[in-house]
Parts: C-alpha cells; sequence; structure tokens
C-alpha cells in the first residue's frame, strides 16, 4: 500500500468514514457477565493507563493468579515486561505464565481469554509472544487458538487504525506509524504502516498481507457485531485478523462481536493497545483522578520521587517544561558512562541515592539517566545496554525508598516503570485505581511490599503533550 511519508491534515485521513456506531460500556459490561476472565499481559506497566479498578500483578505465582481470579473485575493485568527481554527470556515468561494461569483458572473455576498488550507505536515482540501463547495454550489443553486479533489502537494517544493503516496524531497532522521516531527503535523497528503489511514484515513473510483478514470501519460501524463476530468466527489455524478503531464506540462494537464469536466457540488470542482493554472491560473512559480522590492516596511524606528513564524526544522535552513550570525541584543525574564501568557504578549509584534521598526532605525530587541515548550495532546489545542502566535506576530508587519514603513516585519511561515496580518498589499485587490526565498516566495503589501505602504514577515515555509531566505534578502537589 502507497502512503505519504509525512503527516496529513486530520481532516483529511477521516473524510468519508461511516457514522460511528453507539454502543454504551454498560452494554458490554451486560454482555460479557459470563465471558470469559480477560488475563491482559502486558509488555510493560503502562497498559493500564485506560481503565480503573484493575487489579495488576507484577508476578505470576499460582497463588498471585489465584488472588486476581477471585477479585470482582472483569479484567486484570500482568505486568511481564518482556518488551526488555531478549527474544528467549521473554518466550521462557510468557510460558511459565501461561502454565501458571491455566493452574490457576482450574483450581478457581474461572475461564480466561488472554491478551498480550503491545506498544500502540507498534514495538515489542510480535509475532513472537503470540505465537508462544498459542502454542502453550496448545500444550496446557486450553486449545489452540483459531485466530490472533490485531487491536493496537489507543485513543486518546492519538494512535488510530483506518482501512487498516495505522496512524499516529502529531502537531502536524496524522503521520502513518511507519514514518514515526518509534518505527526507528534499535530494537523493534519497522517500516510498514499498512498492518497486513507490517504482519507480513514482522512475520518475515510467513503470513502473506493478502492472508490478514481486515475487519474495518465499515465493518464495524455499518455491519455491526454480528456481522464482525461472522468475520471473527470465520478465522481457523491461527489466522491473523486486524482491527480498525477510531474511538471507544468502535471497540465496543467489538468488544460485543467478540462476546458473541467466543459464546460461538471460538478460541481467540488478542495482541492490542491499552484501549482494547477499557473497551472488552465493559469500561467507559474515566474522568482524571480529583486532588480530593488522591489526598488519601498521598503517602504521608512532604515531598514525591520523580524517576525518568525514558530518552524519546517527548520525554525531553516534558522534562524541560517541568523545570520551567515547577522549577522548585531537586535533580540528580546517573551518568551512563560511569553505570556502564563496573569501577565506578557502584560508588555513583551511593552517590546519588544519599543525595536524592536527602532532597526529598525539601524537594520534590528528579533522578535521572544521561539523556543522550547509548546503543550498540547489535539490538541485543542495545536492549543489554538499556537493562543495565535501567538496573541501576532502579537500585537507586530502592535505596532512596528504604532512607526516606516519598509521598509518592512517578515513573517515566515503559522499562522504567516497570523496573520501579517490581524491584525498587517491590510491588507484587496493586490496583490501578485511575489517571492523572485523561487517559494517560496510570496510578497504581499498591498492596503489598515496601510501597503499600506510596501512589505509584506510571507514566510511558510516548504520551503526553509537551506540558504533561509538568501537569502530573502539579495535581499530586495539589492533593498535599
Amino acid at each position: 500500500m502507497s502512503l505519504p511519508r509525512h503527516a496529513l491534515p486530520e481532516s483529511e485521513v477521516l473524510s468519508g468514514l461511516p457514522p460511528v456506531r453507539a454502543v454504551g460500556a454498560t452494554e458490554v459490561a451486560a454482555r460479557i457477565t459470563t465471558a470469559p476472565r480477560l488475563v491482559v499481559l502486558d509488555d510493560d506497566p503502562t497498559g493500564t493507563q485506560t481503565v480503573a479498578g484493575i487489579p495488576v500483578l507484577t508476578t505470576w505465582t499460582t497463588e498471585d493468579l489465584r488472588w486476581a481470579l477471585r477479585q470482582e473485575s472483569t479484567a486484570f493485568f500482568v505486568l511481564t515486561n518482556t518488551r526488555s527481554l531478549s527474544p528467549e527470556d521473554a518466550a521462557a515468561r510468557n510460558r511459565d505464565i501461561v502454565r501458571a494461569l491455566h493452574e490457576a483458572s482450574l483450581a478457581e473455576g474461572v475461564p480466561y481469554a488472554i491478551a498480550s498488550r503491545g506498544d500502540s507505536t507498534l514495538r515489542g515482540h510480535f509475532p513472537l509472544e503470540t505465537d508462544v501463547l498459542a502454542e502453550e495454550l496448545t500444550s496446557v489443553g486450553a486449545g489452540a487458538p483459531d485466530g490472533v486479533v490485531l487491536v493496537p489502537a489507543y485513543i486518546e494517544a492519538g494512535r488510530l487504525t483506518i482501512d487498516s493503516v495505522h496512524w499516529m496524531r502529531t502537531p502536524d497532522g496524522l503521520l502513518p506509524v511507519g514514518e514515526s521516531e518509534f518505527a526507528k527503535d534499535a530494537t523493534f523497528g519497522y517500516t510498514s504502516s499498512a498492518l497486513p503489511d507490517w504482519v507480513e514484515e514482522k512475520t518475515g513473510g510467513r503470513i502473506p498481507a493478502d492472508k490478514v483478514v481486515r475487519i474495518t470501519l465499515g465493518d464495524l460501524r455499518t455491519g455491526g457485531p454480528t456481522h464482525v463476530a461472522e468475520q471473527l468466527t470465520a478465522l481457523r489455524d491461527g489466522a491473523t485478523a486486524v482491527v480498525d478503531a477510531l474511538c471507544d464506540d468502535d471497540l465496543r462494537v467489538l468488544a460485543l462481536a467478540l462476546a458473541e464469536a467466543e459464546e460461538q466457540g471460538a478460541r481467540l488470542l488478542y495482541r492490542v493497545g491499552p484501549s482494547f482493554v477499557r473497551a472488552r472491560a465493559g469500561q467507559s473512559a474515566h474522568p482524571p483522578l480529583t486532588a480530593a480522590e488522591l489526598r488519601p492516596l498521598r503517602a504521608d511524606a512532604p515531598h514525591g520521587l520523580i524517576v525518568v528513564g525514558s530518552h524519546v524526544s517527548l520525554t525531553t522535552r516534558q522534562l524541560n517544561h517541568l523545570r520551567a513550570q515547577q522549577g522548585d525541584l531537586a535533580e540528580f543525574e546517573l551518568d551512563v558512562a560511569q553505570l556502564l564501568d563496573a569501577t565506578r557504578r557502584d560508588a555513583h549509584l551511593d552517590e546519588i541515592a544519599t543525595a536524592a534521598a536527602a532532597a526529598l526532605e525539601s524537594a520534590d525530587t528528579v533522578i535521572r539517566t544521561t539523556r543522550t541515548v547509548v546503543t550498540a550495532d547489535d539490538p541485543e546489545e542495545s536492549l543489554a545496554i538499556s537493562r543495565s542502566v535501567s538496573a541501576a535506576l532502579v537500585e537507586a530508587v530502592r535505596r532512596i525508598n528504604a532512607t526516606r519514603r516519598p509521598a509518592f513516585v512517578i515513573a517515566k519511561g515503559g522499562i522504567t516503570s516497570s523496573d520501579t515496580a517490581t524491584h525498587g518498589l517491590e510491588i507484587r499485587r496493586a490496583w490501578a485505581r485511575g489517571t492523572l490526565l485523561p487517559g494517560i498516566v496510570s496510578l497504581w495503589q499498591p498492596v503489598d511490599g515496601p510501597a503499600a501505602g506510596i501512589p505509584y504514577i506510571v507514566f510511558a515515555g510516548n504520551v503526553g503533550g509537551d506540558h504533561a509531566l509538568a501537569d502530573a505534578l502539579a495535581l499530586l502537589r495539589s492533593a498535599a
């Protein structure tokens, strides 16, 4: 498919589309009362930012999974953090989770469906994760999936799929996602914006573009749930379907179709962006948390900690605006060169963590990595460097929290927020309580471990406007 290599006016891209078919969240919620529990395997922690009142696990023991299955919720998240892992480790982690989940499901008598949550800008281990999940589901006796349904849309962040082409909203208009900075990712890069072509590209031609089933806005809006259910029930032998979405109503039509297809016996595996989860869980968009709602969640401490690991240009701009708008900050840099030097790493870590803990007494404190990205020629070596730097950053958080508990913790970046949650703050179980900004920046309430009582804010590197980080901090400060 021939696509522009520049942004187009949104009105041009959206012209001539069929009218929206309105579907309320309550209609979906009523329809899914007997549907399998949706288990979202989140390859970084940011998938929770479209939902509220949903359990989150950072571990996947059978005991933890049984706890999640017992909660009154139509879905829950398992933070896998596989986007930061090598392909081999990502595969092994997915296999472990499916085995434990199947055991927990049998013990609790609660059926499940799996959504592999990937990045809305198409980065991550695809098709590896859905391939491995399909193999493991077959192995444990849950049955081989009839189809893999790809739904990368993220409505609030402006990641939209139209006529099977994935776009991202920019200040200049809608840009084909294959032309974005995210498509140039050192580990997960790609060139295609049309999803059937992207599937062919990422599968190395194993799944040709012309074999990918396209569920378009016409199917969703004109055909409706029954028509789309027919398309889904026709999937066989793990065929891939790609789905358009421009708004929540489109995704709720899909949710109704999925419920009908699953009721008819279709076994489906999902690879999705964040917005799918909200629709499939029967939730509507929630307004951001208010200062009054945040006040009882804040820890009993004067100031909070902001942890910045993401290196995308948007994060750097947000950090610059944070300094300009909220100037009374303490800021400390973990120097990547020193972190990669085994002889200097620990002393540098200790120096920064000690200084940051002391600063929390008098100011909201930023701890960040060097803004210059360090990569290698080999994608796996680049990923190893990222893991090493992230490990140092979260070790600094662990030391800071052990010395002085902050009022809150904001973690900026996907890998950063995952590692900070699991290793820096040792969170095992939490609840996603809502967002600080519309549809983005999720707040977790940890229910165990050293972070219990400290609100944890998951802030992806690639979302929000230039002022979003400053706005999030201003809201948290207003709850003091």
